[in-house]
């Protein structure tokens, strides 16, 4: 059996995970039930339900799913569970030793409830062959894939280290050299994805792994599709794939032709939230915040974190630009900018992508909507302010003559 505290450590953690509380009230939960231990001992679940940070069903599906997730892991033959990782909505991760080979890796399990589903079962499979054609070192590898005892499961690297995500958590905002870095590599992970046809469809500072050697590891390959798939397109149209603060304005409209472009928006998103400390738009419901994408002016990140740099401002307002016709055309040509910007030189792809696409709409007697205040749009906010102050002063003086003839 599971003893208290390993499964106290567990309803916390995926309570967290499935998005039920916030760090901040595990916490308060944790220092009130620490406080009250000696005087009046209680359970982690039930101080929760008490303060009304989870919901008695919500507890009963988190407590089914540790019950069920623990009798899967023991049904899958050829490996020893060492401990929990981690879980969503849609599995549960563990780290597991195999045997045959005698090293570490990382098993996701299925629950028994989606299995019922044809369409989680495919998702699920879909998920460990797409990881299974990508072989870099920016991505977390696929070992094997199948079915034990009713429960599915998939066996990947396991990544010693923590995500993306732990660190802005707990308030990390990166300086620019770091974010940089890290966004190269996982830059470096998506041309190699895309070069095989795949889009990963859900780039977010959660499936972005960093090891103890600062390898930065691509992960979670479940909604990625591949680019030739014209079938998998047309079931999936008009339907909104990705999480709402990272996603592409292609994919919220559930468009068709996705391409890497969508892939680059949900770089871009991660690139501004790790050097601002804030997701690009916020809202309370995940309508809202999509809502945001499509229509919203993006706030430029240097606006917000003034120590950045013009030119990695630049980069991120072209990752996420609203029509994937002025993003960059490929992680290929983003790379190129990031090195320049890495090396403390203009992004000149970002500027020239800008510029052209300002073209073209002034071309088609567009009226211009850019995304951030790049230079043109400095200086013409200048020229206009200049020539209102100069007409007002002349307008003052015309009138002090006026007056000065009547006077006299």
């Amino acid at each position: 059996m599971m003893n208290e505290t390993n499964y106290d450590t567990m309803f916390g953690k995926m309570a967290v995970e499935q998005g039920l509380c916030t760090n901040a009230e595990l916490h308060r939960c944790l220092e009130k039930r620490q406080s009250r231990r000696k005087v009046n001992p209680v359970g982690l679940e039930d101080l929760m339900i008490d303060l009304g940070y989870v919901t008695l069903s919500q507890a009963q599906r988190l407590k089914d799913t540790i019950k069920e997730s623990k009798a899967a892991v023991h049904r899958i033959p050829g490996y020893q569970i060492l401990g929990k990782l981690g879980a969503g909505a849609m599995a549960v991760v563990y780290k597991a030793k195999q045997l045959s080979l005698n090293r570490t890796v990382a098993i996701k399990v299925l629950p028994k409830r989606f299995t019922e589903n044809p369409e989680y079962v495919e998702r699920f499979y879909k998920e460990g062959q797409a990881a299974a054609k990508l072989n870099h070192n920016n991505i977390v590898q696929a070992h094997d894939v199948g079915e034990a005892g009713g429960y599915h499961y998939f066996v990947m690297e396991y990544v010693e280290g923590k995500t993306l995500y732990d660190d802005i958590a707990a308030g990390k905002v990166f300086a620019e050299d770091e974010a940089l870095d890290v966004i190269i590599q996982v830059a470096r992970a998506l041309a190699h994805a895309h070069s095989c046809g795949l889009i990963h469809r859900d780039v977010k500072p959660k499936n972005i792994m960093i090891n103890a050697a600062g390898v930065v590891k691509l992960a979670d390959m479940g909604l990625a599709r591949e680019t030739t798939d014209i079938e998998a397109a047309k079931s999936e149209a008009g339907k909104a794939y990705g999480t709402p603060y990272y996603i592409a304005p292609e994919q919220i409209r559930g468009e068709i032709d996705i391409d890497g472009r969508a892939d680059i928006y949900g770089l871009g998103a991660t690139f501004y939230h790790i050097v601002t400390g804030r997701v690009p738009f916020m809202a309370d419901d995940p309508a809202d915040v999509m809502r945001k994408h499509l229509r919203e002016q993006l706030i430029p990140p240097d606006h917000i974190n003034t120590s950045l740099s013009a030119g990695a401002s630049e980069v991120i307002e072209v990752m996420m630009a609203k029509r994937k016709e002025e993003r960059y055309n490929s992680v290929e040509e983003l790379m190129a900018d990031l090195d320049l910007v890495r090396m403390g030189q203009p992004p000149i792809r970002a500027r020239k992508r800008f510029d052209v696409s300002l073209l073209e709409q002034l071309e088609d007697g567009q009226a211009v909507e850019a995304e951030g205040e790049f230079p043109i749009q400095q200086a013409v906010t200048r020229y206009r302010t200049a020539i209102l102050i100069l007409g007002s002063v002349i307008a003052i003086l015309m009138l002090i003559i006026i007056l000065l003839i009547f006077s006299s």
